[in-house]
């Protein structure tokens, strides 16, 4: 079991581990998790193997192994952002998050691990199937603590630190992502997901975001953002944050440094849309019309009724490989997860 403070000591190795390059996994079977919906937006669960193809780089490849993963165990984490943005929303998201995990977690068969992260991250519940210890460590969601001790400071522990420091809080999505798929869900066998509960901007993380997608994307974690955003309390500038575009993170150093002269606008939303698409899961927005205990009824229908697909590809080649799901059936949307990393 890995108590809290263990995992903040392992968060500064695993985030220097996602500067390096070389940093691979081989792969011999892809599995590639698929939901299928109609133009109304309706679950489409009747689909035979038959009925689906899968590319890889624009090959087309043999499923060969296929099925409805309807009551297969799931591995599921919660990752809240209680930075200063996210405050007034906090009670909102508890609540309808005890909810969730009544109604979701069948305790002789799934797992629920729960994150929440400010300038830190922090578990605070490991993997379990109680959702009696779930609730708990909810209770234990707070605002962020502005008298946190950096790792330097002699207290605390190895903690993740301030990361990009000085502004007095921040918000570390990036590396919440990361540590949730590298550090517990990579070691997890079956279906995996997170969802991940943000106003989508980052500006305290020491990973970039194409890192915490590569990082997803490895663990084979889909990534359910739900966009619970305060508009009253929300800051649109981030400090030199990393670039949107594939390629963009920062390599080569142990950690990217602090770039304070330089801010950029950020965009929330695409953040959080970009890394729903690129791992397979979806994006949801807080609204009037589709308040979160909603959201969290069609994310548990979407969990329930989704497609296993397995291929083995047919070259071998170190990188990133795309993949595209499609169904012959006309009129349905599909979604899975953008590709691998080998």
């Amino acid at each position: 079991m890995l108590s809290r403070r263990g995992f903040l000591y392992l968060a500064a190795a695993s985030l220097a581990r996602a500067q390096d390059p070389k940093f691979s996994t081989s792969v011999n079977v892809v599995n590639v998790l698929a939901t299928v919906r109609d133009k109304q937006g309706k679950i489409v669960h009747d689909l035979l193997q038959d009925e689906f193809t899968i590319q890889e780089d624009g090959r087309m490849q043999s499923i060969r192994y296929f099925s409805q993963q309807s009551d297969l165990p799931l591995t599921l984490g919660l990752l809240i952002d209680t930075s200063g943005s996210q405050t007034r929303v906090l009670d909102r998201e508890r609540n309808a998050s005890y909810e969730f995990f009544e109604h979701i977690l069948r305790e002789d068969k799934d797992k629920a691990f729960l994150i929440h992260f400010d300038r830190e991250v922090e578990l605070l519940q490991d993997l379990t199937s109680s959702r009696k210890d779930l609730e708990a460590a909810l209770h234990d969601v707070e605002r962020p603590q502005l008298n946190r001790r950096s790792p330097g400071g002699g207290g605390g522990g190895g903690g993740r630190g301030q990361g990009r420091g000085g502004f007095g809080g921040g918000t570390a999505l990036y590396d919440a992502v990361f540590l949730a798929a590298d550090e517990i869900l990579k070691k997890q066998q079956g279906r995996k997901a997170a969802i991940l509960l943000s106003d989508g901007v980052d500006n305290a993380s020491k990973t970039s975001l194409t890192g915490a997608i590569e990082s997803a994307q490895r663990a084979d974690m889909l990534v359910y953002s739900i966009r619970f955003s305060d508009d009253s309390t929300r800051t649109p500038i981030g400090f030199g944050g990393p670039g949107i575009g594939r390629g963009g993170g920062r390599r080569g150093g142990r950690f990217p440094q602090p770039q304070t002269q330089r801010r950029e606008p950020v965009d929330g939303k695409k953040i959080l849309e970009r890394i729903s698409l690129e791992t397979g899961g979806g994006y949801f927005e807080v609204s009037g019309k589709m308040p979160l205990d909603k959201i969290y009824d069609q994310i548990e229908e979407e969990l329930r009724n989704q497609y296993s697909l397995g291929y083995t590809p047919d070259q071998s080649s170190a990188g990133y490989h795309k993949i595209s799901v499609s169904v012959k059936r006309k009129n349905l949307i599909v979604r899975a997860r953008d590709g691998y990393y080998t």
